[in-house]
């Protein structure tokens, strides 16, 4: 599913966010390569396939979004056995690839012996990847989703050399430790050591909200490969404009435009009401999340007038006459942070 020799860009598995719709609507432009699932979480049994299937839609179409995006199921857990053994289930289920996430921060599912949890016991990681190897065809890829340490950037080193050893074809990367969650600051050039030692390739993430944000993390990083997740909802312009410069297609025409808020909004609402048929509440949560997380990490600066919005027709009525957008600028927030543990992307 990532190709060693050309450049990446993977939508970040954001719990509670990226789901099987978001997941559609972001693969509508072409910009991105491929999407990681929300994590699936293994913990006293092993998973069934309908499960696995429910939680990740895309199987039963190939392991594709409705706009032919692939996708990689991701899994969560700290026992190898029943890691290995959903593994088996979940490509059985028709995934064609299985990343296993040892970045969470979320600290009930650390306490639960998942996640970022893992960093601390190298050797796990190393057991976890190489059961999941042995469970499956050699033709299906496995990979891992690290942070840097638990609440350090030294353990990275050793945790990446453990996820190559156990098997995995590729590891991404969140330039972040766990005690630090989501805040700033972000070490891009911790992710470029590693690349340069590891010999897999290595998929660089974290704070990537602009084009010069991408920037500055190639430069730093030496990847060709990234993971966006938070950005790209902030400013749905973002992957186009990051794929243009990777070469992965022409550079965006609409590229200086204001957002379309509307028109995103829409894509989103038509794809959950098909989703959660007779749950127009949940529609308009998640029509109001992601025009939160646009308010707090991106320019949007209207939530004032849709926050309270109780319906779909309420939520873009609110959004005419709003204030405009500055020209590039980042705000400060004045909303919550639409949070739930955010794998990869936050």
């Amino acid at each position: 599913m990532l190709d060693p020799d050309r450049p990446a860009l993977i939508l970040a598995p954001m719990e509670g966010v990226t789901d099987a719709p978001m997941r559609a609507v972001m693969g509508e432009s072409g910009a991105f390569t491929s999407a990681v699932s929300e994590f699936l979480r293994v913990s006293h049994s092993v998973l069934s396939p309908a499960v696995v299937r429910r939680h990740v839609p895309e199987l039963l179409a190939g392991g594709r979004t409705p706009t032919g995006l692939p996708v990689q199921v991701q899994l969560l857990g700290g026992d190898p056995g029943r890691v290995a053994a959903s593994a088996a289930v979940t490509h059985a289920a028709g995934a064609a690839a299985i990343d296993l996430n040892f970045g969470c921060p979320a600290p009930t599912v650390n306490r639960h012996d998942g996640g970022a949890t893992l960093l601390k016991h190298p050797h796990r990681i190393r057991a976890i990847v190489a059961a999941v190897r042995a469970a499956l065809p050699c033709s299906v890829p496995v990979s891992a989703k690290l942070r840097l340490g638990w609440d350090s950037v030294g353990p990275v080193d050793e945790n990446a050399a453990m996820a190559a050893e156990g098997g995995a074809s590729w590891i991404t990367i969140h330039a972040r430790t766990r005690t630090q969650g989501y805040a700033p600051p972000v070490y891009w050039d911790r992710i470029g050591r590693v690349r340069e030692r590891l010999g897999i390739p290595v998929v660089a993430n974290g704070d990537i909200r602009t084009l010069d944000d991408f920037r500055r993390c190639r430069d730093e990083t030496g990847c060709r490969h990234f993971m966006i997740g938070r950005g790209a909802l902030a400013d749905p312009r973002l992957p186009r404009r990051v794929a243009a410069a990777l070469g992965l297609m022409p550079p965006d025409p609409d590229a200086g435009r204001p957002i379309d808020w509307p028109a995103e909004l829409r894509r989103l609402a038509d794809r959950m009401s098909a989703a959660v048929a007779g749950r127009p509440d949940r529609v308009v949560h998640r029509l109001k999340q992601w025009l939160s997380l646009a308010a707090r990490f991106g320019t949007f600066a209207g939530f004032d007038a849709v926050k309270r919005a109780a319906t779909v027709g309420e939520l873009f009525a609110g959004l005419v006459g709003r204030p405009p957008e500055p020209d590039g600028r980042r705000r400060p927030a004045e909303v919550p942070a639409a949070d739930g543990c955010c794998t990869a992307g936050w």
